[in-house]
């Protein structure tokens, strides 16, 4: 052990030089290692003097070690204003913690932090944690939460000093789950990986291998160390949850906001999927080879235990860890059980008897607290060889883990093993309440089965992995009580989607998030309740669910759920009421304008039938944009329109019927009633403020706005686009985000107006920049509009200047935006 490095609380410190390869190219080999050399010495000696210790150097890159964090802020602070006026900048890295020192040197998951801290910012940039920047007395700038690329969960990134950097590069646009424990080993594999993918002739890259061989946890690491390649993000698709091939382009499209197809949204953007759990949906890789086609600068990584067979796919075997990297992997894992625990003999033969396989080690690692790894080994050279001995047309590997976790399974007390094979009936996990109600769990022994890593829990949630949940089903198949627990489980789920309807329907985000957890458990019940045919209670769930698929976008999914409901129960119930209300929009949305168009008649008809005012006001709204949109027949939309505002006036939905007036108005517009529209917008703005329905005042306000811009009342129309804004930006929601951005269309259209053709350019870019990333399909409407400014602006602005402003503009937030136009507008006024 290196008496030298210091113990306790440390400070780590990396450096890594930037455009080490261009400045060789630029200065040739000798001039660059002058300056290599010279860059050494700086580091070196402003890091001595403040007591930090080199710890390591690999290629241009220091790891140093410091007894303080404010000795590390100081040396960071020398050496890199001693090499600004020079031709080598260093990015800079400062993370503390509390490393176990070992004779290998520091272990545990700080010693890596600084250096990934470090690969996110910019030559010249010092860069420091939130564990760090409590410990020093300068001032820093808070750089707000960032996620790297290690997957870890955000970390506020603070800097030293106020010098002007580019945006961090961290990961953005993306969904990638936060992994529950660090990456280990497998350096050499994450590196061929990545080659791969950067390979132009690579788009479909598939990791087979047998279950818990970490396909998914390589694909995960691989995708985060990429995320550069694709400025339009990096999105998971778990899979393992589905079981209908017809949901894994929709499950990509939710997981990317598509909201009008999935390659519509995708078209050329440089974007990856990870394709999680493929195996089981084979039926569904054509599908995914005609992304491919249509979407040129896609890519898919797949994890799958078998290939797709699909014309240009790359396979990837993922092999076991190697034999070190697999004895790391076991000491680690179990040093986060039991911090003292030494790795002796018997734990490379563990390794070798468990095939390396990194969900096996785990397993086997999870009994360090209460086994030796001598006992450890003692039965797993007892029970291995029983155990394995079935199931030949399986690979060895696959029996191995298999064998594993059958011999965790028997190590359980018999409550356990119960326990165990009930909360299989589960997808995607539960909550503890879930549990409780469905499977009689006990947290007592909830948390056993987390100790002994066959459950797993992280946002009071509690899951399995799929390789281990597979397991769990057989011991619950094979036990008396499936069906009843089936039951319940479908009891359960059935309830909570009946609960959450009225908060759906008003669109509460806390019940959203609540059914989105949940979303693959209630799958699972409707699954449940089609197989013994109860259609009353399949239509019941189908038509609770139905606000939820509309509003949170799962449309394909939603309308084929509806649709086999309505055909198995045609009975004329609330439910079948809802059920066709909810059809009409979805067949709407996903362009079937005829069955849209029936399906809004019969839910008239039968709301009416069964005295429903206000389901009748929703579906006539329905039908007159069936009428209006679909089949530009705006007498007809406007008789519905008037129709649904009396129903909800008289029912007392005072916001619905403000939606509904707002609707009416846009008949009247479309049918040249243009002072009708005005009136009825006016008034909404009136009884908007009155009850507080921020929402309806700024979407009216807007369009008050328009109709003053179009009559060339710039002036006049600058307050209420304004106010249209401001109210917006109150709203956290995705329909207040999207309307806001619409209103900086708005006030570019008004710059037009007033001459000021930069301006209105960069709103614009403004505006395209805001809705990439809110990943929304733009409105008809909007497209119109923005086509008709552009085509001023191209007309009186050079190429150069509109280059110019829109380059600025892609630079502005959305309140720069509006502050840029409020500027320019009122200077004029």
């Amino acid at each position: 052990m290196r008496s030298d490095l210091p113990s306790g609380t440390v400070t780590f410190l990396f450096t890594d030089v930037e455009g080490s390869t261009r400045l060789l190219h630029e200065r040739g080999a000798e001039a660059y290692a002058e300056a290599l050399a010279e860059h050494r010495r700086v580091i070196r000696d402003a890091c001595a003097v403040e007591g930090g210790v080199e710890v390591d150097t690999q290629g241009d890159a220091f790891f140093f070690a410091f007894p303080t964090a404010p000795g590390a802020i100081a040396a960071a602070s020398a050496f890199t204003e001693a090499l600004s006026t020079g031709p080598i900048q260093v990015r800079v890295g400062l993370h503390t913690g509390t490393p176990l020192l070992t004779e290998d040197g520091y272990v545990g998951h700080d010693v890596h932090r600084a250096a990934r801290i470090a690969a996110v910012g910019h030559g010249g940039q010092v860069l420091v944690s939130s564990s760090t920047a409590p410990l020093v007395a300068l001032a820093l700038r808070d750089l707000g939460e960032h996620r790297l690329k290690d997957l870890s969960a955000p970390e506020r990134v603070y800097q030293l000093g106020d010098g002007e950097f580019p945006g961090l590069k961290s990961l953005y646009r993306t969904n990638l789950p936060v992994p529950a424990t660090p990456f280990l080993g497998r350096e050499t594999e994450l590196g061929e990986v990545c080659e791969l993918l950067e390979r132009d002739d690579v788009r479909l890259l598939t990791l087979t291998g047998a279950g818990g061989s970490g396909k998914t946890r390589l694909a995960l690491q691989s995708a985060g160390a990429l995320a550069d390649l694709y400025p339009a993000g990096v999105y998971w698709v778990p899979l393992a949850p589905l079981r209908d091939p017809q949901l894994v382009l929709q499950g990509a499209a939710q997981a990317v906001g598509a909201d009008d197809g999935l390659a519509e949204h995708i078209t050329d953007k440089h974007l990856l999927l990870l394709l999680d759990n493929f195996e089981h949906l084979t039926e569904a890789a054509t599908d995914a080879a005609a992304l491919l086609a249509t979407c040129p600068n896609l890519a898919l990584l797949v994890t799958s235990r078998e290939p797709l067979h699909v014309s240009g796919e790359q396979e990837y075997p993922v092999p076991p860890l190697v034999p070190a990297e697999a004895v790391d992997f076991f000491t680690a894992r179990a040093r986060a059980i039991k911090p003292a625990f030494a790795p002796g003999d018997a734990v490379p033969e563990i390794c070798r008897r468990l095939d390396d396989l990194p969900l096996a080690l785990e397993l086997a690692a999870a009994r360090v607290k209460a086994l030796s790894a001598d006992q450890i080994l003692r039965r797993l050279e007892q029970r291995l060889p029983l155990l394995t001995g079935g199931a030949r047309d399986q690979p060895e590997r696959q029996r191995t883990l298999r064998a594993t976790i059958e011999w965790s399974y028997e190590l359980l007390e018999p409550q356990e093993q119960q326990l165990f094979a009930r909360l299989a009936v589960f997808r995607g996990g539960c909550t503890l309440d879930a549990a409780e109600d469905v499977a009689d769990a006990d947290l007592d022994t909830i948390q056993s089965l987390v100790d002994k890593s066959l459950l797993r829990n992280n946002d009071e949630r509690y899951w399995m992995l799929e390789t281990i949940r597979e397991y769990a089903l057989e011991r619950l198949e094979a036990s008396r009580e499936a069906d009843e627990i089936r039951r319940r489980h479908a009891e359960h789920f059935l309830a909570l989607a009946k609960a959450a309807e009225p908060h759906l329907r008003k669109q509460t985000d806390e019940w959203l998030d609540r059914i989105e957890a949940e979303h693959d458990n209630l799958r699972g019940a409707l699954d449940r309740l089609e197989a013994t045919g109860n259609s009353k209670l399949v239509l019941e769930l189908a038509a609770a669910m139905c606000w939820f698929w509309n509003f949170r976008g799962y449309l394909v999914e939603g309308r084929l759920r509806v649709e086999s409901a309505l055909a198995g129960d045609s009975r004329p119930t609330s439910a079948r009421a809802t059920a066709l209300t909810l059809a009409a929009d979805f067949a709407l949305d996903t362009g079937d304008h005829a069955t849209s168009h029936l399906r809004a008649e019969e839910a008239v008809a039968l709301h009416r039938e069964l005295g429903d005012v206000w389901g009748a006001a929703y579906s006539l709204v329905s039908l007159g944009l069936s009428h209006g949109v679909v089949r530009s027949d705006w007498n007809a939309a406007r008789h519905c329109f008037e129709e649904g505002v009396q129903l909800f006036h008289e029912v007392g939905d005072e916001h619905e019927e403000l939606e509904a007036a707002r609707r009416l108005a846009w008949s009247h517009e479309q049918l040249g009633d243009l002072e009708r529209s005005r009136a009825l917008h006016e008034d909404n703005v009136r009884r908007a403020r009155a009850t507080g329905d921020r929402f309806v005042e700024a979407r009216s306000l807007g369009v008050l706005g328009t109709f003053l811009l179009d009559e060339g009342r710039v002036d006049d129309a600058v307050p209420l686009l304004e106010e249209s804004y401001r109210l917006h930006r109150k709203g956290l929601n995705h329909p207040d985000r999207y309307s806001g951005g619409i209103v900086l269309c708005r006030f570019a259209r008004a710059l037009v107006l007033a001459g000021r053709l930069a301006g209105a350019a960069q709103l614009l870019a403004c505006y395209e920049r805001h809705s990439d990333e809110l990943e929304v399909t733009e409105e008809d409407w909007v497209t119109e509009m923005n086509r008709e400014t552009l085509t001023v602006i191209h007309a009186r602005l050079d190429d150069a200047a509109f280059l110019a402003a829109w380059d600025e503009g892609k630079a502005l937030s959305e309140d720069e935006a509006v502050e840029l136009a409020l500027g320019e507008l009122k200077r004029d006024a």
